[in-house]
């Protein structure tokens, strides 16, 4: 048997196996598993499988208003996280994309990819000593005299935002730099030779022309937003509950294991809904372009 000619025959696939293979154990297993028991029998601090299926987890979850609250804010936190990245993200990514000189381009590049080499929780608490009641902001303001008491921002919404816009803005910005990259010169300059201003060239050429970018930034943001757990634990201080907080709550202090698998399948359905209807409407809007 010549091996050789079988794997020129077969090389594609000698390929992708190694990634399948990984794909499969470390993530369609899993999520497959969280399925199954999510629908078996509910049992305090039982992982193991009873064979007795039922819908009662998913019945808790529509009965009560609890978990509904979370899903909307947890849709809410996200979908608000990503245009403010965007906005954010944006403008440095032009930057980025179109800076020639090598130097001033490897410099943006690393204050870029500089906070993702930092662990999120160590980031989390830097956040933490600028933004809490005793940190840099608020005692700066009220040494201005500025305000005379401390003012929230931590604890709540704002500081959950706050802390997922820090967090996912580098992945925004990757995202839009090499689609902005993308954009042939000679397609703006004829869109100037034809008398439109900067701002008109902006909006009527080189922002559809990024909407895979954005298509693909605000997806991949959205994702990390809505499925956080960290985050909305330490900047929201266990007070803006999103999905994920029930999920732990239910899974590590509880032991309830069915029940918290339910609440995560709600999750992972709500997110992958969400992400369908925006890309459709996305590529609408767009003309197909994204």
């Amino acid at each position: 048997m010549n091996f050789k000619k079988i794997y020129i025959s077969y090389r594609p696939i000698f390929l992708v196996l190694p990634t399948f293979i990984f794909f499969l154990v470390f993530f369609i297993i899993p999520v497959a598993s969280l399925f199954i028991i999510a629908f078996d029998k509910p049992v305090t601090g039982v992982l193991a499988l009873q064979g007795e299926w039922t819908l009662k987890s998913f019945l808790r979850i529509w009965n009560r208003s609890l978990y509904f609250d979370a899903a909307v804010m947890s849709l809410t936190l996200a979908a608000l996280v990503s245009i403010i990245t965007l906005i954010i993200g944006y403008p440095l990514a032009y930057l980025i994309a179109k800076t020639e000189n090598v130097a001033r381009n490897t410099f943006l590049m690393i204050l870029v990819l500089c906070a993702m080499q930092l662990d999120m929780v160590i980031r989390l608490f830097g956040l933490m000593v600028l933004l809490g009641d005793n940190g840099v902001i608020n005692g700066a303001l009220m040494y201005f005299d500025i305000i005379e008491k401390p003012i929230g921002l931590m604890y709540n919404k704002l500081g959950v935002v706050i802390g997922l816009v820090q967090f996912s803005l580098p992945f925004m910005i990757l995202s839009l730099i090499g689609i902005i990259r993308g954009i042939s010169p000679s397609v703006v300059e004829a869109s100037r030779s034809l008398g439109a201003s900067p701002n008109k060239t902006f909006w009527n050429i080189i922002l559809p022309l990024s909407m895979p970018g954005i298509l693909a930034g605000t997806l991949l943001v959205f994702a990390i937003s809505i499925s956080s757990y960290l985050v909305p634990a330490l900047m929201g201080g266990w007070k803006v509950m999103m999905m994920p907080l029930h999920v732990y709550q239910q899974v590590a202090e509880m032991g309830k294991w069915q029940f918290g698998s339910a609440i995560a399948v709600v999750l992972f359905l709500t997110s992958l809904l969400s992400v369908l209807i925006y890309q459709k409407t996305a590529i609408r809007i767009a003309g197909g372009r994204a």
